[in-house]
């Protein structure tokens, strides 16, 4: 279980709080979608989780284990963070995705740590870029790259910011196709800011609203409703189901 508790954040003491008192959990094997509005505090949230914004109020607890009281190495190998924008690494497709490995070695990988980093390829389907030099690939397969190396670090909880905005539209729906079964499979919690709804409300199992600095809602399919999409996002959507599958439409009042 990770339980985020009143978390609140400015980046400074004269600034607005980004994010005001949020409070949230998330289950093992669940996905869970963060939306809301550009600027609505999504990315700050995650790097709040991440250590990387200290927020001034608050706390996150994996498993009842305060994060922020964690040495370096046993967070790491408690939550691992893939952000929206990715620097190419200059070493192969393999070594990267050896680096989630890091937080596990003491002298040097060993071939249970290999055999991790050979799975997670073949299930990333990047087994014909293991001696491709990162810097040689495109946004999108760095992008598949660092989504690689994070899953290789076999964390409790996997954030993720836009994994899919470098993605074309098959390789989106693999990815998080991907993401849910290893959720499911290692008793991972993940968090993933998303824009796109349909992707949202197809692979993952709950979402948070952000609105006005603070959790707007919190739930299931319940709470994916045409009166909360219009609230957050000020569009007109209907929510229908198509061979079993939900689909967010969105829709303009004067349009014929």
């Amino acid at each position: 279980m990770i339980e985020i508790k009143n978390i609140s954040f400015a980046y400074s003491r004269t600034s607005r709080n980004i994010l005001e008192n949020v409070s949230l959990d998330i289950e093992k094997n669940r996905c869970i979608a963060i939306l809301g509005n550009n600027g609505a505090g999504k990315s700050t949230l995650i790097k709040c989780i991440d250590r990387i914004c200290p927020p001034q109020q608050g706390v996150v607890l994996v498993d009842s284990e305060n994060v922020f009281k964690m040495t370096n190495n046993m967070f790491a190998q408690n939550i691992a963070y893939v952000s929206q924008h990715n620097r190419s690494l200059n070493m192969t497709v393999f070594d990267a995705i050896l680096l989630g490995r890091k937080p596990y070695i003491k002298w040097d990988s060993t071939s249970e740590d290999k055999q991790i980093v050979c799975d997670i390829m073949h299930k990333m389907k990047l087994d014909d870029f293991a001696l491709r030099n990162v810097t040689e690939l495109s946004g999108g397969e760095v992008q598949k790259v660092m989504l690689a190396r994070a899953l290789a670090q076999e964390p409790k909880l996997l954030l993720l910011d836009e994994p899919t905005s470098n993605l074309d539209p098959r390789n989106q729906h693999e990815v998080l196709q991907i993401v849910k079964e290893i959720a499911q499979e290692h008793n991972t919690c993940v968090a993933i800011i998303i824009h796109d709804l349909n992707l949202a409300i197809r692979y993952c199992d709950r979402f948070v609203f952000l609105k006005d600095s603070r959790v707007f809602s919190y739930g299931g399919l319940d709470t994916m409703t045409p009166a909360n999409i219009k609230e957050v996002y000020r569009i007109n959507v209907h929510v229908i189901e198509y061979m079993g599958i939900p689909v967010i439409v969105p829709f303009f009042p004067d349009e014929k």
